[in-house]
C-alpha cells in the first residue's frame, strides 16, 4: 500500500509527536487483525505501523518530508531487508499488554473457578481477542492438553509474560570502490549467527547470505539495515538487527569529495612557469574508462602561471548524486608542481632576476 504516511494515519504534515501517537493508537486498534477480520486488514495494519515508525522518528520524518520513501531508502534508513514488524511495534506501544482484554498478551485472560484459583476447564480460561494462538504468543508454547475442551487441569501462569527486549544492532563496515558507487552493484555478504533450537534451551550456529544493493552515488556512512537477522540470545529477546555501513575504499587514482572526484595532475616547474608554451595540457582518466584532456593557459600574453593546488573542473564527470542519480558531480583536476631538487648557479641567477620586483 504505497500511500502517503500522513494520509495513512490521518494527520496533517507538521503534526506534533503527540498527535502522531494518538493517530497511531486509534488506527492500530481499529485495524488490528485480532479485532478486524475484514480482507486487507493485515496489510493495512502493517502500513499503519510503517507510517508510525517513520513519523515518530525525527530523523526519518525529516528525510521523508524532503525526499519521500526513496529518500529513506537512499539514506540507509530503508532499503533491501528493511521492514517494520507491526506486531512487535504494537506490543511495544501498548507496553506488552493487550488493549482487547484485561489480561495478558493477545487478549488472553484468566477467570477464577469456584475454588478461588485460576481454572482451565468449564470457562476457567477465555480468549479475549487472540484465540488459541494468543496463549502461544504470550507464553511461548502451544495450548496445554485439556485447554481446548472442558476438562484438563494444571496451574496456568499467574501473570502475562514480560515483553521481549530487542538486542542492540550488530554493525559491519561494507567497503566499496568508487567504481561500484559509480555504477551500482550487488554485494553478497555472508554472516554467521546463533539461533535457538526448538527446545528453546540450546543454540545452533548457521550461515546466511544477505544481499546488499549498492545504489549509484551512495555516500560513505550510508546504513543498510536487515531487521532481526542477528543472534538469538535468549527466548525472551528479539534478535538484533544487522547493519552494514558503507565505507569508501582508498582509490589508486582519485579521491572522493562528496559527489566530486579529485585527480592530482603533476606538471614540471618549467611547464608551470609557462616556459613550455602558452598552455599545459594533461590527459585525465575517468571512472568509466575514458580519458579527457584538460588544458590550462600559461605564459603567452596572459602572463599566467600554474600555482600549486590550482584546480580546473570538468562538469558532469564525477559520481552520481545520491538523491538524484541522473545527475553527476564534477571531475576536479588539481595541479601539483614538481620542483627540481637542485639548480645550477646560472639557473638560480636567471630565476632570481626574473622574480625581482619591477
Amino acid at each position: 500500500m504505497d500511500r502517503d504516511y500522513y494520509e495513512v494515519l490521518g494527520v496533517q504534515k507538521g503534526s506534533s509527536l503527540d498527535e502522531v501517537k494518538k493517530a497511531y493508537h486509534k488506527q492500530a486498534l481499529r485495524h488490528h487483525p485480532d479485532k478486524n477480520k475484514a480482507p486487507g486488514a493485515e496489510a493495512k495494519f502493517k502500513t499503519i505501523a510503517e507510517a508510525y515508525d517513520v513519523l515518530s522518528d525525527p530523523k526519518k520524518k525529516d528525510i521523508y518530508d524532503r525526499f519521500g520513501k526513496e529518500g529513506l531508502r537512499a539514506d540507509g534508513a530503508g532499503g533491501p531487508g528493511f521492514h517494520v514488524d507491526p506486531h512487535a511495534l504494537f506490543d511495544q506501544f501498548f507496553g506488552g499488554r493487550s488493549p482487547f482484554g484485561g489480561g495478558g498478551h493477545g487478549g488472553f485472560q484468566f477467570t477464577h473457578g469456584g475454588g478461588g484459583s485460576p481454572m482451565f476447564g468449564g470457562g476457567g480460561a477465555r480468549m479475549g481477542g487472540g484465540g488459541p494462538g494468543a496463549f502461544h504468543q504470550a507464553f511461548g508454547g502451544p495450548l496445554p492438553p485439556g485447554m481446548m475442551g472442558g476438562g484438563g487441569g494444571g496451574a496456568p501462569p499467574t501473570a502475562a509474560a514480560p515483553p521481549k527486549h530487542k538486542d542492540p544492532p550488530v554493525v559491519h563496515e561494507l567497503a566499496v570502490t568508487l567504481e561500484e558507487v559509480f555504477s551500482g552493484c550487488t554485494k553478497r555478504m555472508k554472516i554467521s549467527r546463533r539461533r535457538l533450537n526448538a527446545d528453546q534451551r540450546s543454540w545452533r550456529t548457521e550461515d546466511k547470505i544477505l544481499e546488499v544493493q549498492i545504489k549509484r552515488g551512495w555516500k560513505e556512512g550510508t546504513r543498510i539495515t536487515f531487521e532481526r537477522e542477528g543472534d538469538e540470545t535468549s527466548p525472551h529477546s528479539i534478535p538484533a538487527d544487522v547493519v552494514f555501513v558503507v565505507k569508501d575504499k582508498p582509490h589508486a587514482v582519485f579521491r572522493r569529495d562528496g559527489a566530486d572526484i579529485v585527480y592530482a595532475a603533476r606538471v614540471s616547474l618549467r611547464e608551470a612557469l609557462g616556459c613550455a608554451g602558452s598552455s599545459v595540457a594533461v590527459s585525465v582518466p575517468t571512472l568509466d574508462g575514458r580519458t579527457v584532456s584538460v588544458t590550462t593557459t600559461t605564459g603567452g600574453n596572459d602572463d599566467v602561471v600554474v600555482r600549486p593546488g590550482a584546480r580546473r573542473r570538468v562538469a558532469g564527470e564525477g559520481l552520481p548524486l545520491s538523491k538524484s542519480p541522473g545527475r553527476r558531480g564534477d571531475l576536479v583536476v588539481e595541479f601539483q608542481v614538481d620542483f627540481p631538487e637542485k639548480l645550477s648557479e646560472s639557473a638560480k641567477e636567471a630565476i632570481s632576476q626574473a622574480l625581482l620586483p619591477c
